[in-house]
């Protein structure tokens, strides 16, 4: 399946992404790679492939250990360091710039 350019400016203007024309031409042919491909593993018999009913756990695929730490709580950074960088800090939150305009 092909994706026009028409149709990838119309997805990054929903995502509101400003595009140049070489970056529109770059992601019409990357995103009609992957479409593409999607079309030939949709041609693929699933026909003897029982479906999931769960994600397995990491514990039933590895051998004897998973490749995850153990979840412990530790000290945290704090407000004011957290907050060092911010551009334009409040109280004790990060102040942004509105991003969603009335209709």
């Amino acid at each position: 399946m092909k994706i026009s350019e028409e149709e990838v400016q119309y997805v990054a203007k929903l995502a509101n992404l400003e595009l140049t024309p070489e970056e529109v031409k770059t992601f019409t042919h990357q995103l009609s790679s992957i479409l593409e491909h999607m079309e030939t593993l949709n041609e693929v018999s699933t026909d003897d492939v029982e479906p999931m009913t769960r994600i397995p756990d990491f514990g039933e695929l590895a051998s004897s250990s998973t490749p995850f730490r153990e979840d412990v709580p530790g000290p945290t950074i704090g407000t004011e360091r957290a907050l060092g960088n911010a551009p334009d800090p409040g109280q004790k939150y990060f102040r942004v710039p509105k991003v969603i305009a009335d209709r």
